[in-house]
Formats: C-alpha cells, sequence, structure tokens
C-alpha cells in the first residue's frame, strides 16, 4: 500500500522513556535489536500500521521519545502491541509513559465540515 492509499482511522501517541539499560548497549547493538525485534514485527503489518519515532529528550525529562502509530485496522495495531509486549523493548528497554490514541480531524469529519487547513 503506497503513502497516498494510506488512510489511517487511528493514530496513537505512544510516550516511552529509554532505560539506563538500552542506554547502556552500544549504538550498533541499539539498532542491531531494532532490526532483529521491531522490523519483524512492523514488516507483518506492514499493509495497516505505520510506525513514526520522535526524538523528543532534548526538550523534556519526563520522556525521550515519541513512537507515532498511524493504522488502518484497529485489531492490527492491537496486534502490534500485543507483539511488542512480548519483547524487551516492552517496560524493560523503554518505559511506556502514555498511550495517547486520536482521531484525525474527527471534530470535523463528524459534523460532514471541511478540516482547517493551515
Amino acid at each position: 500500500m503506497s503513502d497516498k492509499t494510506f488512510n489511517p482511522k487511528l493514530t496513537v501517541f505512544m510516550l516511552v522513556k529509554t532505560s539506563p539499560e538500552w542506554l547502556a548497549l552500544p549504538i550498533d547493538d541499539r539498532f542491531a535489536r531494532l532490526s532483529e525485534t521491531f522490523e519483524p514485527i512492523l514488516r507483518r503489518h506492514a499493509d495497516t500500521v505505520r510506525l513514526r519515532f520522535y526524538d523528543a529528550e532534548f526538550y523534556t525529562a519526563r520522556l525521550t521519545d515519541l513512537w507515532v502509530w498511524d493504522t488502518t485496522d484497529h485489531h492490527a495495531y492491537e496486534r502490534v502491541v500485543e507483539a511488542l509486549r512480548e519483547t524487551a523493548f516492552w517496560d524493560r528497554w523503554f518505559a511506556i509513559v502514555e498511550i495517547i490514541p486520536a482521531v484525525k480531524n474527527a471534530y470535523a469529519t463528524n459534523y460532514g465540515e471541511a478540516p482547517l487547513a493551515a
């Protein structure tokens, strides 16, 4: 599915904080573990779930990263989370601080109006 046809029904903002254990790993090991663990999960759901990583540690002490999940299928997102919970990324290498689900432009869509353009 190309990005032009990917129309998410739900976006989930996952606020996470890296653990000292993760930061103690050499950089090459971190990227290897991301490739070994995250990539297979993401590939299994590539048609319905997308992930974007944002760094936040420069501006807040509450969290270090923001994982933004876009999905066309709520159940597929749930399956991704279930798979991640079975890995060291969930609450070992990263503390899941908060999960915020949101729907893009629902304020306008629910009333049949066009969203504000900025």
